[in-house]
């Protein structure tokens, strides 16, 4: 049975979901992982220039313990460890697609 939403519990459920996306870089590593992509932590360091290895490390973390990203460690040397989204994770990319085209409408 579908969740039935009041104004005040819509708000509510509306702020915790944007607290599991808030922070400057979660949205960017998500567009990086988008479409199935794996990707290794010095590839999303290369990808996101300005990001440093301890805020990506953090913001990794932050992911993997919400279910958003699920993180593969190799045991060899060096280590080599992976991230990917969990499927839960990709299913953000139409939402967060249909807010680019919403903000694209901004009346100038």
């Amino acid at each position: 049975m579908p969740k039935r939403y009041t104004p005040t519990s819509a708000a509510a459920d509306v702020e915790a979901a944007l607290r599991l996306l808030e922070g400057r870089w979660k949205l960017v590593i998500l567009f990086h992982l988008f479409g199935g992509k794996v990707m290794r932590f010095s590839d999303l360091e290369r990808a996101i220039p300005n990001i440093t290895q301890k805020m990506l490390g953090q913001q990794l973390r932050a992911m993997e313990g919400d279910g958003i990203v699920v993180r593969t460690a190799y045991p060899q040397v060096p280590p080599k460890v992976e991230y990917h989204l969990t499927p839960w994770g990709q299913s953000l990319c139409p939402a967060l697609d249909a807010i680019l085209k919403w903000a694209d409408r901004r009346p100038a």
